[in-house]
């Protein structure tokens, strides 16, 4: 059983997918990205799926597309900003921080998340008024973050490398 070297988390906005390619890329490990095991094992988009099936069935295949990398995956993985949400999923980040990974909470203020996010549509969760629902959703996720996070790394005034340079620095320190 494989045990991610890094897992990145956070609200949407933070950096997980642009940090999570440049650190695999520093650290020379594999990337991957549960958002996208999604959208492959599902074969429509986020938006669709929720769309078409609704969020309880994106949070099913989110489940299960977390369970699956963190048990095949040693190189950076990038999480859904939801997929923290999931007693199952907590419990499993917390056993692979226990058997040696970094759980790294990509944090981000609102103002410098809005502007990152937009009114992406690709967002379903922030299709309405993005600035009050992104903080309703950090209001809710920032406690497990926080709890879960073996390290954290406020991107608010730093570039996606710069992100992923701190993070190597981090693992340098460990």
């Amino acid at each position: 059983m494989a045990v991610p070297r890094i897992v990145l988390m956070g609200p949407p906005g933070s950096g997980k997918s642009s940090v999570g390619k440049r650190l695999a890329r520093l650290l020379s490990v594999a990337w991957r990205d549960t958002d996208l095991d999604v959208v492959e094992r599902a074969g429509k988009s986020i938006p669709d799926i929720f769309f078409d099936d609704g969020e309880a069935a994106f949070r099913a295949l989110e489940k299960s597309a977390v369970a699956t990398a963190l048990a095949e995956h040693d190189g950076v993985l990038s999480l859904g900003g939801g997929a923290i949400l999931d007693p199952d999923t907590q419990a499993l980040l917390e056993s692979s921080a226990g058997d040696g990974a970094q759980v790294v909470f990509l944090e981000v203020s609102l103002a410098k998340a809005a502007p990152r996010v937009g009114l992406n549509r690709a967002r379903p969760l922030l299709a309405t008024n993005p600035r009050q629902q992104w903080k309703a959703l950090m209001d809710e996720r920032r406690p497990i973050y926080e709890r879960l996070a073996t390290s954290t790394v406020l991107t608010d005034d730093l570039n996606p490398d710069q992100v992923a340079h701190a993070i190597a620095a981090l693992e340098d320190h460990r």
